[in-house]
């Protein structure tokens, strides 16, 4: 099966939103139609422990911690994956960032 889009979820604290929203604008990454800086985001909750090889944006190692961040979502040609995945790594503060791509149905 092939698919022609895919959906993006990304969780990140607000103040990444922006910044990424426009380096995807620029490649045209998030035009649907006649539109284009397409992205919708919630608020989200959720629990982490940094282990002792980390180097935490937030919390301290060894620690179960918690808080507030956001999951920003977007619907992108299936061709585009490598390169939002790329620049979601060049501006997202995370070791490593929570990143699922979804294969959506036409």
């Amino acid at each position: 099966m092939k698919f022609e889009y895919v959906k993006f979820e990304v969780l990140l604290p607000e103040d990444y939103i922006v910044p990424l929203r426009n380096e995807w604008n620029k490649y045209g990454y998030i035009t649907v139609g006649d539109y284009d800086h397409v992205v919708s985001y919630s608020e989200t909750k959720g629990y982490w422990r940094p282990l002792e090889a980390s180097n935490p944006f937030e919390g301290k190692t060894g620690n179960i911690a918690n808080g507030s961040k956001c999951k920003m979502e977007f619907k992108t040609p299936f061709e585009n994956i490598e390169e939002v995945k790329t620049i979601i790594k060049s501006i997202h503060p995370y070791e490593e960032p929570i990143i699922n791509v979804v294969p959506l149905l036409s």
